[in-house]
């Protein structure tokens, strides 16, 4: 597409309304801003509903302006069913995160209206690089990401931890983002282009011995910098302090949507342009993902901090998505798109639940915290339990139907070895979930958790515990729905 033609700008309407937003609130947070503390809070507020409302506005953009693949501005953007279905999930991972995150900002003095509007243009960067179809545009969406999660994970400034993790996240950031960028110029270096379609002709018509190692290379730097991203072994050296040491709103946050995006950008990235590659790349997700599962695993297990277990439990998730990635055909695209639904699920209502874990109207993060909560809190304590049960594999729960999925495809692709790996490593991951349930359950109470829970927490762990919980009935619609959107990754 010549860069003089008009764009088409309704495939884009969704994320240049975000666009607009994040300007808007800048606008109105700064000039609204006072030297009160009420005052901030104010205006915190209007900022943060304004958000709030945005975000889920953009959804019912993206399912309005939904229809054929539609490629614009120069080629440099992609609209298809595969990108709205990520972007959806991605919409809802930002705005439950931030719904769940207010009580907790006001409580501890964190109310500044910068926190939803760097929220909000990370979605805005997360929604740009599923949609990106040149690796120049995706390198844009992905700094704009990457730079706004480097700044709310240190935004607890006077919280030595929180800054701690931001400049950790920040250092080795920067090192994946150089990665990926070298990776890409050799790409470009050795193609002569960087336009996703482009790529795809050059390597389909291209044979075994015409593509050069340069191509390989700068394909496993790609991967290697998308990586750290996803917290693929060994890329996850980060995971574990940041989640620790970030605010707990801030985890939550890591945990769904930026690792619901990254993985969804990977995978657009493999099939799209390098699709035709698969054998050369292959070997590389399969030792990801083996190693992301074994460390999931295992490093989880002497893990007390619930924030650093979810991080090792985080990388072994995405050991296991990675696993239909390496099939590289649609039905492994589906089983990954099926799994990243109900990861989101499983993910914020874990992540609501440790919101709650208040004593003396301060955060807790100790497992043992969590002792005697079936008889201080019984609905609580079930809606954790239905998580840490889904989130082991356990059936009827929705996790046990996500992995169920992803093992159907590699024994249908003959990886044996990835599927007899992922079950295994599921039932030594299972030892920690359970665990949790134990001290739930039959520890004795020290001292409970305060009460009430926050509203916005209760209306999530409800119907995330619901949707888990019965998944099993009506599974039809989110299969169809991810077998579009794979369906349309690869017709395109």
């Amino acid at each position: 597409m010549p860069l003089a033609e008009t764009p088409n700008v309704i495939a884009a309407l969704p994320e240049l309304f975000l666009a607009l937003i994040v300007m808007v609130s800048v606008v109105l947070g700064v000039f609204q801003k006072g030297g009160a503390n009420e005052i901030n809070v104010k205006v915190f507020r209007v900022v943060f509903w304004l958000s709030t409302i945005s975000i889920t506005l953009t959804a019912f953009l993206l399912i309005l302006y939904a229809g054929e693949r539609t490629v614009t501005f120069a080629g440099l953007f992609l609209s298809d069913t595969y990108s709205v279905f990520c972007k959806i999930l991605i919409l809802t991972g930002s705005v439950i995160t931030l719904v769940i995150a207010r009580q907790f900002l006001e409580r501890h003095e964190m109310a500044r209206f910068e926190y939803p509007i760097i929220i909000t243009i990370a979605t805005l960067g997360m929604l740009m690089m599923v949609s990106a179809n040149d690796l120049i545009s995706l390198n844009l969406s992905l700094e704009l990401w990457s730079l706004s999660l480097y700044i709310i994970a240190a935004i607890r400034r006077d919280d030595i931890r929180s800054s701690e993790s931001g400049l950790k996240y920040f250092v080795l950031g920067a090192l994946a983002s150089g990665l990926f960028l070298y990776g890409a110029s050799l790409i470009y270096g050795f193609s002569g282009t960087t336009n996703f379609d482009e790529l795809s002709k050059i390597f389909s018509a291209s044979t075994d011995a015409k593509i050069g190692l340069g191509i390989i290379f700068g394909i496993t730097f790609i991967i290697a910098g998308l990586a750290f991203k996803i917290a693929a072994v060994p890329f996850h050296m980060w995971t574990p302090d940041v989640y620790e040491g970030a605010p707990t709103p801030v985890t939550a946050f890591f945990a769904v949507a930026p690792k619901i995006a990254a993985l969804a950008l990977l995978i657009r990235v493999m099939v799209g342009p390098f699709g035709d590659l698969w054998a050369h790349w292959q070997q590389i997700i399969v030792f990801l993902s083996i190693a992301s599962m074994l460390l999931g695993a295992f490093g989880a297990i002497k893990q007390y901090n619930i924030k650093r277990l979810m991080a090792y439990s985080s990388i072994g998730h995405i050991g296991y998505a990675l696993i239909g990635l390496a099939n590289g055909n649609e039905a492994g695209v589906r089983a990954v798109l099926i799994y990243l639904a109900i990861y989101l699920v499983m993910n914020i209502g874990c992540f609501a639940c440790i919101l709650a874990m208040r004593k003396d109207d301060r955060m807790v993060e100790n497992i043992e915290s969590l002792a005697g909560l079936g008889k201080s809190h019984p609905l609580l304590a079930a809606a954790m339990a239905i998580f840490m049960f889904s989130m082991a594999g356990i059936p009827p729960m929705a996790g046990f139907f996500g992995k169920l999925y992803i093992f159907l495809a590699a024994i249908e692709n003959e990886l044996y070895l990835l599927a007899i790996i992922g079950v295994l490593t599921s039932v030594v991951a299972s030892f920690y979930y359970l665990r949790i349930i134990r001290i739930i359950y039959f520890d004795d109470i020290d001292e409970p958790l305060d009460k009430p829970i926050d509203k916005e927490i209760g209306i999530v762990t409800t119907f995330a515990g619901l949707a888990v919980l019965f998944f099993f009935l009506y599974p039809g619609y989110l299969v169809t729905k991810a077998a579009t959107a794979a369906a349309s990754l690869f017709s395109g």
